[in-house]
């Protein structure tokens, strides 16, 4: 396995106001293979790929990932994380810098994933002069030029709009089918988890755990078209029948609540509106 997670739990504050937000949680990720996370909102889904990422402290349980290499794990994240002060490829080049990696090097491997992401006619910019869509391209281009063995993504296009998603998501698809790394993707959209993973993991309300661990029944290289298969659709039904149970349940009202603080019912029950949930960011 190149990734061992075992028992993870999680929780935050102290004595009657601790909160369990996570756990426990055992999940195996093989060399090279894509794993999406998806859960209701409030899971504990970031917080399992920053414990990982090292970026968050588990409150118990182990996780272990095998590496052979002193930077072995980059992470996208949804506000894409770029630095304001640097130009395009000065961002690029930054986890190698951090590294030690040659300028000549350095340069060279950024302006490579410059041009595989379609920017290489902005290396220079400044990120305030880019869209939210060539912004994420940015990120990308950094984390794959530190040629990371594991990649950790956490809703990376949840910002961007429908158009601009699919676009990204035909990308990160073919980059992850020729460059092979190991990667842990979260997100709210059920079409994405199916047309990017070899594994989909569907996790509780919190505190997260897991319900359900489905293979995608699709051999690589795949095309966007899988998502007008009849096995596309049947996969991600199954995967929405669990995962609307729990969100069902966050829209509950609590027992003897005020009726005006109650939480609102929303369409989620007609037959529209789930077909809704499975595809957009908000569940």
């Amino acid at each position: 396995m190149k990734i061992g997670i075992r028992d993870l739990t999680r929780t935050f504050g102290r004595g009657s106001r601790t909160v369990e937000a996570l756990g426990p949680v055992s999940l195996d990720v093989a060399p090279g293979e894509f794993v999406s996370i998806v859960g209701p909102s409030g899971c504990g889904k970031s917080t399992l790929l920053r414990a990982v990422a090292g970026l968050v402290r588990p409150s118990g349980g182990r996780i272990n990932i095998r590496v052979g290499s002193p930077y072995p794990v980059a992470m996208i994240f949804q506000d894409y994380g770029i630095y304001p002060w640097k130009r395009v490829l000065e961002n690029v080049r930054f986890g190698l810098d951090v590294q030690g990696v040659d300028r000549r090097t350095a340069d060279a491997r950024a302006r490579y994933w410059l041009e595989r992401m379609g920017l290489a006619d902005f290396a220079g910019a400044w990120p305030d002069n880019l869209s939210g869509g060539m912004r994420q391209r940015v990120s990308i281009a950094r984390a794959m030029a530190a040629e990371p063995e594991v990649l950790l993504m956490d809703e990376p296009f949840a910002a961007l709009d429908a158009q601009l998603r699919s676009l990204l998501q035909e990308e990160l698809l073919e980059i992850c089918q020729t460059e092979q790394r190991t990667v842990l993707f979260v997100t709210h959209s059920l079409s994405e988890a199916i047309l990017l993973a070899d594994r989909v993991v569907v996790m509780s309300a919190r505190p997260g755990r897991i319900l359900l661990d489905r293979t995608v029944p699709f051999d690589r290289p795949r095309s966007p078209e899988i998502r007008l298969s009849a096995e596309f659709s049947a996969l991600e039904n199954e995967l929405w029948q669990t995962l609307r149970v729990e969100v069902s349940g966050q829209l509950r009202p609590v027992p003897g609540a005020p009726a005006d603080r109650r939480p609102a019912r929303t369409g989620h029950a007609t037959g529209r509106d789930n077909r809704g949930a499975r595809d957009g960011d908000d569940n």
